[in-house]
């Protein structure tokens, strides 16, 4: 977190801000907490796919991205587990 310039109160932010619009997304019921370490724990698992890929992101917008897609990756993996 600390190398894209985005600091733990904003990644709380942001980091809700993007596991709300995946639980959307997903068509899933989380509350807002889990929404939170949805779209952080999803940005961090983002960031290390893309990374291994050779993509980066930087920034607000880019963990925001991060963040949507390792959010839906999570909830898509519990669906998987859960059936």
């Amino acid at each position: 977190m600390d190398d894209a310039g985005v600091g733990w109160i904003a990644a709380i932010i942001i980091g809700g801000l993007a596991g709300w619009i995946a639980s959307r997304f997903m068509n899933s019921d989380t509350g807002v907490f889990m929404n939170i370490i949805l779209g952080i724990i999803g940005a961090a698992v983002a960031s290390f796919i893309f990374g291994f890929l050779g993509v980066s992101f930087g920034g607000w917008l880019g963990y925001l991205v991060a963040g949507f897609v390792g959010a839906c990756i999570l909830i898509w993996g519990a669906r998987a587990v859960r059936s």
